[in-house]
């Protein structure tokens, strides 16, 4: 067996190499860290600001304050709802809209392509658009959140591409034997496009989730908020200036912070999309390949 032996050169980049990682690992942990202590240490720790990596007492009104609110949890199950089908219909459309652009005979797929592309470089703006919705009958409404950002440019174009990819000979042959485009898209194109799917599954589900400028600009009911948009507003109201009697009460006993409220707000908020990502990380380097070679 033969022996690959390092230059110095080498070792010292894979060193170098080792102590970025790891200083980027910490980077990123440290705020995720000193969120969860936050939201479980004592007022006074933090105010004395002792606080950290780790809690610093231990201390659950945050979280009891934050799952008393019955506007939270109904903000939860829209955020749900909303993540789920906004990130069905994405998929779903951009892959009727790519499967025609990745097929060679169609005729006007050149014209349908740089269309697309135009709309990546050029909006309409947030006026002409509030307006469109608004004569759509679309405001206020649950199909605001997940109609209007539905179709990307962007998706299109990465969706079409991993398409062409898929040898044009399983076309030809189940078009040969009587499938139409419906069927084979269905049952040739996209069973064999997972890592796609996963991926931009993901992107959709997580966008949605973090998302709260579309409610503030097109919800006006409380009960249809997502979930970023009641954070927003419980951050706003732990304020000193904007702070409600039952909080203020609970802060002046030193039984609770306003960091303790905003930093539990937050891990409860991002739970769900860290229990996400391991059932489809197996498939999300495979994805995020997707056009890096073929244009």
């Amino acid at each position: 067996m033969t022996h690959y032996k390092q230059s110095l050169g080498s070792k010292l980049f894979d060193t170098g190499n080792y102590i970025f990682l790891i200083g980027l690992c910490i980077a990123m942990l440290y705020p995720l860290m000193n969120t969860v202590a936050l939201s479980l240490s004592n007022p006074e720790m933090i105010i004395q600001g002792k606080v950290s990596w780790f809690p610093r007492g231990f201390n659950l009104e945050g979280y009891k304050y934050i799952l008393s609110d019955h506007k939270l949890l109904k903000a939860f199950g829209n955020t749900v709802l909303y993540a789920l089908t906004g990130t069905f219909i994405m998929l779903l459309l951009t892959s009727l809209l790519a499967y025609p652009l990745s097929i060679p005979d169609f005729v006007i797929r050149k014209f349908i392509t740089i269309f697309i592309t135009i709309t990546m470089f050029f909006g309409g703006g947030l006026i002409p658009t509030y307006l469109l919705i608004r004569n759509l009958h679309m405001l206020n409404t649950f199909w605001v959140m997940v109609i209007p950002g539905a179709v990307s440019a962007f998706n299109v174009i990465l969706f079409r591409t991993f398409f062409k990819t898929i040898p044009i000979e399983l076309w030809e042959s189940a078009y040969m034997d009587g499938a139409n485009d419906i069927r084979i898209l269905f049952q040739i194109y996209l069973p064999l496009s997972k890592a796609l799917l996963a991926t931009f599954g993901l992107f959709g589900i997580v966008g949605t989730w973090n998302g709260w400028f579309e409610a503030l600009i097109y919800l006006n009911d409380e009960g249809k908020y997502p979930i970023q948009m009641i954070l927003r507003n419980m951050i706003s109201e732990t304020d000193s200036s904007s702070m409600n009697a039952q909080t203020f009460q609970l802060i002046a006993s030193m039984k609770l912070h306003g960091k303790n409220i905003k930093m539990a707000a937050v891990i409860v908020t991002i739970i769900p999309i860290l229990f996400i990502y391991p059932f489809l990380q197996k498939h999300f380097v495979t994805g995020m390949m997707i056009g890096s070679v073929k244009g």
